[in-house]
């Protein structure tokens, strides 16, 4: 039994304010809809990525920027970095892992993403 993971909440105060650092970051904007005036639902994809986020109102009980390591996998770190740079997004250095290339941002909030960069070696694993 295949089992997909589509869609991952992230917690957030201003869901304005988070939507728009989020497509600035080069997130797509999907939906945004009020259900009512306690519930707003606003689903951003990352470029490449099965996976989609949600951001909101009434969507989870998790503390603002309560999540932390929420991982990507991106083709080139330096590339993935230099392009957040010029989307005015606060980005780190590289760091060179045994295990890969990462790059870290947080949002608004303190929900912190990392990039990763696989390692050559793990090629042949990514198939399967």
């Amino acid at each position: 039994m295949d089992m997909k993971l589509e869609l991952v909440a992230v917690p957030v105060t201003d869901v304005d304010r988070a939507k728009e650092f989020y497509v600035r970051a080069g997130f797509n904007a999907d939906h945004d809809h009020a259900v009512s005036d306690t519930v707003r639902f606003v689903q951003l994809t990352p470029p490449g990525s099965a996976c989609s986020i949600a951001i909101g109102q009434g969507l989870t009980g998790m503390a603002a920027g309560s999540l932390d390591n929420l991982q990507m996998v991106v083709a080139d770190a330096d590339a993935a970095r230099a392009d957040l740079l010029a989307r005015g997004i606060e980005v780190s250095d590289v760091d060179d892992q045994p295990w890969g290339r990462f790059v870290y941002f947080s949002d608004p909030d303190g929900n912190g993403w990392a990039l990763q960069q696989l390692p050559d070696w793990s090629a042949g694993a990514q198939t399967g």
